[in-house]
Order: structure tokens, then sequence, then C-alpha cells
């Protein structure tokens, strides 16, 4: 195996996850592979459907249709656009390894980065099965939680991401979910398991890591934070 490439293979998942194979990746027989240090920083799931990109003549951008009948906005990133162009059948729904992003409190964003279907990218490895345990709509969210009210089910989490290969360092970003979180856990640093329900992510399970060092806040106060406030979104 040491010598063999799987470009079908999640590559890390903390922050910004590169989609590519090699040996260090071959121990990962999973998508979502385990986190390496307590405070690890990520955002990943599965989604199963049909990837419609928004023009014919473009896969770049479109939608996962997934199999409840919801057209979630997706992109596809990196290799995973050559992955589906040489290998792929559009016609037919597929286990999408995605990056959720919250653009719009009402719709979820996806950044498509692999495909798990060992069956049809990895035949020479057949101890491997398209199916997990996790299950379609799975998702794992580990990051800072900055705001929760738990009488709405709104939970907000930043994500912050590893610096680029040219040493720059992109700016974390937020999550809204839906669940229920106490606020003494409000600025811990907070692991959770999420499902998918339509256009949200639900909390299915939590697990509080630590506490973060905040900086001084001279406006005092306290409850459950302070939700960010959305930008309008750029013309394109």
């Amino acid at each position: 195996m040491a010598g063999s490439s799987k470009p079908w293979l999640q590559g890390p998942a903390s922050g910004i996850a590169r989609f590519t194979g090699g040996p260090a990746f071959l121990m990962r027989q999973h998508p979502i592979p385990p986190v390496t240090e307590p405070m690890q920083y990520r955002a990943i799931g599965l989604v199963e459907g049909t990837y419609v990109p928004t023009e014919a003549d473009t896969l770049t951008r479109g939608h996962l249709r997934s199999a409840d009948g919801v057209e979630i906005e997706a992109v596809l990133l990196g290799r995973v656009l050559s992955l589906v162009k040489r290998h792929l059948s559009l016609e037919q729904p597929h286990l999408w390894v995605v990056y959720p992003r919250s653009r719009d409190e009402e719709k979820l964003h996806l950044q498509v980065v692999g495909i798990w279907e060992p069956s049809t990218l990895a035949t020479e490895e057949p101890d491997l099965v398209d199916s997990l345990p996790e299950g379609d709509g799975y998702f794992s969210v580990r990051g800072e939680l900055i705001f929760t009210r738990p009488e709405t089910n709104d939970v907000v989490v930043k994500i912050r991401q590893q610096p680029r290969a040219d040493g720059s360092r992109p700016q974390p970003f937020k999550l809204q979910l839906k669940g229920s979180i106490p606020l003494e856990h409000l600025r811990h640093f907070v692991a959770l398991d999420l499902r998918r329900s339509g256009q949200q992510l639900e909390l299915e399970h939590f697990e509080v890591i630590g506490a973060l060092p905040q900086r001084s806040d001279r406006r005092g106060g306290g409850g459950g934070g302070k939700r960010p406030q959305r930008r309008p979104a750029a013309a394109k």
C-alpha cells in the first residue's frame, strides 16, 4: 500500500484540508480521519446525493440534490473537479465529502472536497466499502462556542483555519447550527456531532474540550454572547 495513491481519500480535516493522496493518508480508512490534537479545529461532513451543475459547461458551481429532495448550494474544489470529470457519472448519486459554510441563516453552503466511493475509485482495496457507520448527513464540527441560546436552539461556532502554503492565514469563519448547549460552555472549545436536516445542521451530541483564553472585553456583559451579524453578500 505504501506506494499507491488515493485521490479519493480525504486529506487533513482541520482547517483547510488538502484533497490529496499519498502514504500519510493511507492509514486513514475513512473520509473523516480521527483528530490528532484535543483542540483541533475542523468542519467536515458527508452528504449523499446527485451533483447538478448550475451551467452545463461549467462544473465548478451547482447544487447537491440530496436523497430527501433538498437542493444545497455547492462548489467543487481542487482535484475533485478533475476526479468528477474523469471517473464519475453525475447522473448517479454519490457520497460527497464536504466542508459546510453558513452564508445565509436559512441555507447551507457546501464546499465539495472529496467522494467516498471505494467500489468505483479504489478497486484495489476490496476491504473498503461504500457505506459508513456515520451515515448520510453526518457532520463533525470542532471549534469555539461563541454564541448559544438554548431557548431557541441557536448555536454559533467559530472555526479557525490552518495557514496556507505561502504562510498567510485565512480568516476564521462561523457556522450557524441548531441545538441546545448550556450558557456556561460559552467561549469553550467544543466538539460537535451533527446531522443535516434540510438546510440546517442539528446537534446530536456535544463534548466540551476545555476553556479558551480570551482577550479582555471592556464592554463587559455575558449572556449568550453577541450573535454574529451578516454582511450583505457582494455582487458577483
